[in-house]
């Protein structure tokens, strides 16, 4: 085996034991709620917006829709675990177009850093877009309640909704810069 060849399956290797552990850590961080202003912030979605800033769409699609759908189904909501799995996943694959290349930059300028709040807020929004959806839906075709009644679900739900999208955009960024460092000092950063 040449070396090559075994530095790409190394890469791999790395690339999905961190994909399983950050999967992990969504699924405990979703036991995490902070109670604030009559609802609760979560740092689920923060953490789904650092999956797409750290592995990219694909694979942090693959790690925050695991980590959020495994959650859904210890919690009981098993019926759902694919709805979350698209939703949470649909955070970090949103905010890995928009910003993982450019977190990937060696040094990270003002540009750099502009994408990657942008990446870290239109994630969040996606979700919530995606919640909203999934709500009209349900309270429509699944649950039979009228137009009113359906307006009245989605106003009650939307600014929670949006605390924790707000929550999500401020703190994922502020975790990425964190970590970034400590991940390219350890070569770890090349590895993701």
């Amino acid at each position: 085996m040449t070396s090559t060849t075994r530095g790409t399956r190394d890469s791999k290797t790395f690339r999905i034991c961190f994909i399983g552990l950050m999967a992990a850590i969504v699924f405990v961080v979703n036991y995490l709620r902070i109670p604030f202003m009559g609802t609760q912030l979560h740092m689920t979605n923060a953490l789904c917006v650092l999956c797409g800033l750290l592995f990219g769409p694909g694979a942090g699609f693959l790690a925050a829709g695991l980590g959020s759908g495994l959650y859904d189904i210890v919690a009981g909501w098993g019926a759902e675990c694919i709805i979350t799995f698209i939703n949470k996943g649909a955070i970090a694959l949103v905010a890995g177009l928009i910003a993982y290349k450019a977190g990937r930059s060696e040094k990270l300028g003002r540009a750099e850093q502009a994408r990657i709040i942008i990446g870290s807020v239109l994630g969040a929004l996606a979700y919530v877009a995606l919640y909203m959806l999934k709500t009209f839906i349900f309270g429509k075709f699944i649950d039979g309640l009228t137009m009113d009644a359906v307006t009245v679900k989605l106003l009650s739900k939307l600014p929670g909704s949006l605390m924790n999208a707000a929550f999500a955009f401020i703190v994922a960024p502020i975790l990425f810069n964190a970590l970034r460092p400590a991940l390219r000092s350890a070569g770890l950063s090349e590895k993701l």
